[in-house]
């Protein structure tokens, strides 16, 4: 295997084995092959494939467990009225971002003029959890997801709510699992960027200011879809 165009070896092997689950061919719950099975396979070294690793249990693709190996986790649900199953091409993440960036920025606007305490003390708990992720990487999609679930929720408009919670955490694994390996969760410095951009729509709910809210989150997936189409 031959990297191309400087994305490094890890990030090749990455792709491979995400093209591998995400078709089905490695099914959730089964295990990876050894780290020496991919190391024959693909002539790679052990400290290639065990960074592959680490970012497809990044992901949410993965778990790892010490002694036992890495196991295919199941893909995050989708409904068949978004098929997000079937959202696989690059044109197609980024369509979905818009579709999110339609939606979700009018939810944060919302949200910051029809907040309750009960709103903003699950938001809070969303983003603590989210801040927790530097310890478990596997964990940032259901992290992530939830504290765009409780924006929505706190929007007051159920449609907001039923409408990202059909497309699911599907909505974040995608799009992360494109991403340039710089913009990882695992890499303290992007995690810190993503936990500020979080903290500036909680922030701006709190402070029920409708206009900064609705401005924080479009800055918020603006940024993935830059960082995607770079």
């Amino acid at each position: 295997m031959k990297a191309e165009g400087g994305r490094g070896l890890a990030h090749e092997l990455v792709e491979r084995l995400k093209g591998r689950i995400l078709a089905g061919e490695l099914e959730p719950g089964s295990k990876l092959p050894t780290e020496s099975s991919l190391t024959a396979e693909f002539g790679v070294s052990r400290t290639v494939v065990r960074e592959a690793i680490s970012r497809l249990q990044a992901a949410g693709l993965v778990e790892t467990f010490q002694g036992r190996g890495s196991f295919v986790l199941s893909l995050p649900p989708a409904t068949e009225r978004f098929a997000l199953g079937e959202v696989r091409s690059h044109r197609d993440v980024l369509e979905l971002l818009e579709l999110r960036i339609g939606v979700e920025v009018e939810a944060a606007g919302l949200a910051a003029g029809r907040r309750t305490g009960h709103h903003l003390r699950a938001i809070d708990r969303a983003l603590d959890d989210f801040r927790r992720i530097g310890d478990d990487p596997s964990s940032s999609v259901a992290a992530d997801f939830a504290f765009h679930l409780k924006v929505a929720s706190a929007s007051g408009n159920r449609f907001y709510t039923e409408l990202i919670g059909s497309l699911g955490p599907m909505m974040v694994m995608l799009p992360r699992t494109r991403l340039d390996p710089a913009y990882e969760m695992s890499d303290a410095s992007h995690l810190s960027r993503v936990v500020l951009e979080h903290e500036n729509i909680a922030v701006a709910i709190t402070n029920s200011d409708p206009d900064a809210a609705r401005a924080a989150m479009r800055v918020h997936l603006s940024n993935t879809r830059n960082r995607l189409q770079k």
